[in-house]
C-alpha cells in the first residue's frame, strides 16, 4: 500500500521538474542554472519555482509586543527583522513559525519564534505574542540572550509536532527540540545531542535540523523512519547526519575508524573531526564556503530529496556571485542509505536578485526553510537578507 502511494505521490509532485516554467502574472521565474548544467540528471529535483512578486515579501517586521519573562518588561519582539520560517499545513491552512528579532537584545537582537496563519499561503495574520522564546527555565543558559532561531517542524504519525530550532547564547549555537500538540503551546525538550556519546557534542556548534519526512498529499509533513531509525540532516559548515528512535534524542553519525573526509575540515568542523560529512562544500562552485540544511528532507521513491542553503566566497568559489551570497540547491540521497549521495545539482536553483534579498541585516541572502504542498501547489518559503520572508511557487503537476 505504501509503495503504491509513494509511486503516485512521485508522479504528482516530481513530474515535470525539467521544464523551464513560464512566469505567470506577478511572478518571477527562479534561476534554473542547475537544469542547464546537468539536463540529464535533474528529473529527481523539485526546481523551477517562481518568486511570487505580487505579494513578496509576505512577512515583514511587525508591531507585536509581549511582556518578556526574563526582562520583566514589554518588548517589541519582532520590530527589527523576521526571517527563516518553518511551515506547517494543517486543516487546509498554512501555519508559519518564523524567527523574529527585537532591537534590544545582544548580539543582534534577541530571537523568538512567532506564529502566523494563512488560508492561501500568501496573506498572513500573525499572533501578537511569540510562541517559543527564552524564559526562566532549564534552557535559559543556552538561549539567552541570543534567543531561539531558525525552526523546522514535522509531525509524527500521531500528529504531535516536533520543532528543531537553534538556541544561541551569544557565543555558541546548539540544536534543540520542542514538541507541541497545536503549534501554539510548545514544550522544550532540550539539546538534541545531550545524551549522545556521553554528552560529547552538547557544547559543540550545531544547528539546522532537517528531519527526513514523507510529504503527504494533504500537506502534512510526517517524520518517517528509514531502516528502523528516524534520520536528520544538520549543520552549517558541512551537512552531517544524526539518527533517533523518538525524534527527541539524536545521535550524530560518526566516521568509521580510518575513514577519510571528502574535503579538508574547516570552520566549525575542526572542533568535530569524528563526524561523517554527508554533503560537503565544493570549490569553484556557489556552495564553496558552507552548506546548510533547508526544509525537512523529502522521502520519495527516487530517494531522499534535501534542499540546502549555501554560501559563496568568490576567491575559491563561483566568481559570478557576490561575496557571501546564499544560494539554494538540492541533493538526492539514497532512500536505503541516507548517508550516500545519488545525485546533486551542479548549480543553484535560487539566488538573491530582489532588492529585499540583496540588502538587509545580511546582504545577498535567500535562505530556504519551509516547504508546503497546498491545493496542488508547492510553496517554498525563505528568509531574505535575514530581514524579511518571501515565497516562491510551482505547480505540483
Amino acid at each position: 500500500m505504501r509503495k503504491a502511494f509513494l509511486g503516485l505521490f512521485a508522479a504528482i509532485v516530481l513530474g515535470g521538474c525539467q521544464g523551464a516554467g513560464d512566469a505567470g502574472a506577478g511572478k518571477t521565474t527562479v534561476d534554473s542554472a542547475a537544469a542547464a548544467l546537468a539536463p540529464d540528471s535533474t528529473g529527481w529535483a523539485l526546481v523551477n519555482f517562481e518568486k511570487v512578486d505580487s505579494v513578496n515579501p509576505v512577512l515583514q517586521p511587525g508591531t507585536g509586543s509581549f511582556v518578556d519573562p526574563i526582562r520583566h518588561q514589554r518588548v517589541s519582539w519582532e520590530e527589527k527583522d523576521v526571517f527563516n520560517p518553518a511551515i506547517v499545513v494543517r486543516d487546509g491552512k498554512v501555519y508559519m513559525l518564523y524567527r523574529a528579532q527585537d532591537k534590544i537584545g545582544k548580539p543582534a537582537g534577541t530571537s523568538r519564534i512567532g506564529l502566523a496563519v494563512s488560508g492561501d499561503g500568501l496573506h498572513f495574520t500573525r499572533e501578537t505574542a511569540p510562541v517559543l522564546y527564552p524564559a526562566e527555565d532549564a534552557w535559559k543558559k543556552y538561549e539567552w540572550e541570543g534567543g531561539c532561531e531558525d525552526p523546522r517542524v514535522v509531525q509524527d504519525a500521531e500528529g504531535l509536532y516536533y520543532m528543531t530550532y537553534t538556541a544561541y547564547d551569544g557565543n555558541l549555537a546548539r540544536l534543540m527540540v520542542a514538541t507541541s500538540p497545536d503549534l501554539v503551546h510548545w514544550t522544550k525538550k532540550g539539546p538534541a545531542f545531550a545524551r549522545a556519546y556521553g554528552g560529547k557534542y552538547i557544547d559543540k556548534w550545531s544547528k539546522s535540523g532537517s528531519i527526513v519526512s514523507t510529504y503527504e498529499a494533504d500537506g502534512r509533513v510526517v517524520a518517517t523512519k528509514v531502516g528502523g531509525k528516524y534520520w536528520m540532516y544538520w549543520g552549517d559548515q558541512f551537512i552531517w547526519a544524526a539518527t533517533s528512535d523518538d525524534l527527541v534524542n539524536w545521535t550524530p553519525v560518526e566516521k568509521h575508524p580510518g575513514e577519510a573526509d571528502p574535503v579538508a575540515l574547516r570552520g566549525q568542523a575542526l572542533a568535530m573531526p569524528d563526524l561523517k560529512i554527508v554533503v560537503p562544500t565544493r570549490s569553484k562552485h556557489f556552495d564553496s564556503d558552507l552548506v546548510e540544511s533547508g526544509p525537512p528532507a523529502m522521502l520519495t521513491p527516487k530517494g531522499i530529496l534535501l534542499m540546502y542553503n549555501s554560501r559563496n566566497v568568490p576567491s575559491f568559489g563561483d566568481t559570478a556571485l557576490a561575496e557571501g551570497t546564499y544560494a539554494a540547491s538540492e541533493v538526492l540521497l539514497d532512500g536505503a542509505d541516507p548517508l550516500k549521495i545519488v545525485h546533486r545539482l551542479g548549480g543553484y536553483f535560487m539566488k538573491p536578485d530582489k532588492p529585499y534579498e540583496i540588502t538587509g541585516q545580511v546582504n545577498e541572502v535567500c535562505f530556504l526553510e519551509g516547504l508546503a504542498l497546498l491545493k496542488g501547489e508547492w510553496l517554498l518559503y525563505y528568509g531574505t537578507a535575514d530581514s524579511k520572508i518571501a515565497v516562491a511557487a510551482r505547480a505540483a503537476k
